[in-house]
């Protein structure tokens, strides 16, 4: 495996700072019991009467399902960590947990659902809509794009094999349009769009703001959908999360070009710009926009901090449908953050070098990663030809960086 050799390479072993109390998102008392607190939203809060006695030996921690582990799990300084032996199970509960209630996500320009399981845990699933070697037409502005549930899966195992460990765990899964939406579904508005096509498949689109009608309806074969399952980050309740405009967000226009475009300098005054102008906020930045070129991902317009921590942790990469959606073309303009500052943390930089070599060259750990994913292939081949080539545009733009 070469996967596995990569984990335990010196370059995936640099200890992470001491994580003390306060740079945990939750402090919990582990002799303490969770119950479920039911005001609306699903929020767990600590309960002093257990309402059971705890078997011997073990703590309350022990009884809390994979999800909740997850969240406790979560510190200033990563989503989770790198030898996380919960993965395996929180990803597994994503395919295979039993799904009790479903209810169209709202806002955004396309379809995407909450599904809820038996131990409270929540996911977000978004439905197929085109298949692995569709690539998205050249006319297509990258804002009029569809999501793609392959690349939520990809995206997630990317960021992990670049050990950044921001994207929230997703899985693939098949799902019966039937029993698992449209029989349990509380939503109204949803349920008012299920039909079934000519060819007698059943099919549903949902309300949302660009593709949801008829002509985009989503079908299952006959009734079996294929789509992603990621992992839903804390209620903002218990914990906060900011939301940051990205300063190298495209203009979302058909013509006018947004000021990074148009000035080469533009980074300078980014740095004297909070809070960029000091910490590693930049630096994270520029991480991100690795990732991003790396699958092809142009819409990223914001991303999200947790607020308990500050300016000091990780940015979360969220929202990654966009990407994987050509392999015969790069674009080039997501990289001007890494051109135009000329920056990029030592220890990302020395991780991109080691996977542009054969012993572990990117396209064949994604390849092992992502064959463990209950809709494998997740990518169709292109695609992950196309990341060595990225990588090495990459490498060539911090060679010119370290040039000047």
């Amino acid at each position: 495996s070469k996967l596995a050799a990569l984990f335990e390479h010196p370059l995936y072993n640099i200890p992470i700072p001491e994580v003390t109390e306060k740079d945990k998102l939750f402090v919990i008392n582990p002799m303490e019991k969770f119950s479920l607190h039911s005001s609306g939203s699903d929020e767990w809060v600590s309960s002093s009467k257990a309402e059971t006695l705890l078997p011997t030996g073990k703590t309350a921690y022990d009884t809390y399902p994979t999800w909740l582990k997850f969240h406790v799990g979560i510190n200033r300084h990563e989503l989770y960590p790198r030898r996380d032996p919960l993965m395996p199970t929180l990803l597994r509960d994503l395919a295979t947990q039993r799904i009790i209630s479903s209810v169209q996500k709202s806002g955004g320009t396309q379809l995407k659902l909450i599904m809820t399981f038996p131990n409270y845990g929540q996911a977000l699933f978004k439905p197929m809509k085109q298949t692995r070697d569709q690539e998205t037409p050249i006319d297509f502005f990258y804002f009029s794009d569809f999501e793609r549930h392959n690349a939520e899966i990809a995206a997630f195992h990317l960021d992990r094999i670049l050990d950044f460990r921001r994207i929230p765990p997703v899985s693939g899964r098949l799902v019966n349009i039937t029993k698992e939406i449209r029989d349990i579904t509380t939503d109204k508005k949803l349920a008012k769009t299920f039909f079934i096509s000519p060819a007698g498949n059943v099919c549903f689109y949902g309300e949302c703001s660009y593709y949801c009608s008829t002509e985009h309806a989503l079908c299952g074969k006959p009734d079996r959908l294929e789509g992603s399952m990621a992992a839903l980050l804390p209620d903002k309740t218990l914990a906060k999360r900011r939301s940051w405009r990205s300063p190298w967000r495209r203009s979302y226009h058909k013509s006018k070009k947004a000021e990074w475009e148009l000035n080469p300098n533009y980074c300078a005054q980014v740095r004297e710009t909070p809070p960029y102008n000091r910490g590693h906020r930049l630096l994270d930045l520029i991480d991100m926009t690795v990732l991003d070129f790396l699958m092809g991902n142009m819409d990223r317009h914001h991303y999200e901090t947790f607020e308990k921590f500050g300016n000091e942790t990780f940015l979360l990469h969220l929202d990654n449908g966009r990407g994987f959606g050509t392999h015969s073309r790069d674009e080039p303009s997501i990289l001007a953050p890494l051109r135009q500052c000329c920056s990029i943390k030592k220890s990302t930089y020395l991780r991109l070098q080691l996977l542009a070599t054969q012993s572990y060259r990117l396209s064949d750990l994604l390849r092992e990663a992502l064959a463990t994913d209950p809709l494998a292939p997740v990518l169709a081949e292109p695609h992950l030809r196309a990341l060595d080539r990225r990588l090495g545009k990459v490498l060539v733009a911090v060679g010119h960086c370290l040039a000047r």
